[in-house]
């Protein structure tokens, strides 16, 4: 349980609490831990959620997977990071994309009525709840933003200034690679790469690897207006 619990520090929703109080709040609470291997499908579209889950070691990436075979990464989540919040408590528990495991990956899983049941046991964990709820409502309206931009430069010009305002410095780190990060803006990798070389050459940002600075913040807001 200790062991659990101290993977459990990392995440949003134990936010502030230290691991003798995730320890005696899991003794109270059903909950399990499941195991997935590298590529491993951990639910499938159209399956039903009825439980939250915690990542306490590894990685996975959510994605849409159309008719056509075209496939569209909407998120990757590493350890701390949880999901299926929003849809216990919908009355369509289905999972609106597929979910598969990046590398080796643990997950616990908790059901709704014992998230009900940690809320009135703590109550800082249903303020972190709503939190988290808030957020990441905030991350899909600007992924919509981002996804509805009408140009490659202004896809990667909200993408950035939403990377500032999250990691709050200039010098962003992208966590995932140039081929992850093009399907996150639903645009060829290529042209993702050659646009960025663009405002490279334009001294707007400058990049190496997943490190992207940006030089001119004035300019980057401009792409926004052209």
């Amino acid at each position: 349980m200790e062991v659990y619990a101290g993977k459990l520090l990392k995440c949003v929703l134990f936010k502030d609490m230290n691991k003798s109080d995730i320890v005696n709040i899991l003794e109270k609470i059903s909950h399990k831990i499941v195991n997935y291997d590298k590529d491993e499908l951990i639910a499938i579209e159209g399956e039903d959620c009825h439980s939250l889950g915690i990542i306490l070691m590894g990685k996975i990436e959510i994605q849409k997977v159309f008719p056509s075979g075209q496939v569209m990464t909407i998120n990757n989540f590493t350890e701390g990071d949880i999901f299926g919040e929003s849809l216990v408590f919908s009355n369509r528990h289905t999972y609106p994309a597929t979910i598969t495991a990046t590398e080796y990956t643990e997950i616990m899983y908790i059901e709704r009525n014992d998230i009900v049941k940690l809320s009135m046991i703590n109550t800082d964990i249903l303020t972190n709840f709503l939190s988290i709820l808030s957020n990441r409502i905030l991350m899909l309206n600007n992924r919509i933003t981002t996804l509805s931009q009408d140009t490659i430069r202004k896809k990667i010009s909200n993408f950035l200034l939403f990377e500032y305002q999250k990691q709050n410095t200039t010098h962003l780190m992208i966590p995932f690679t140039r081929k992850k990060m093009a399907e996150l803006l639903n645009i060829p990798r290529p042209s993702l790469s050659r646009e960025l070389i663009k405002m490279k050459d334009e001294k707007i940002i400058d990049f190496d690897g997943n490190k992207i600075k940006i030089l001119r913040m004035d300019l980057l807001e401009e792409c926004l207006l052209d």
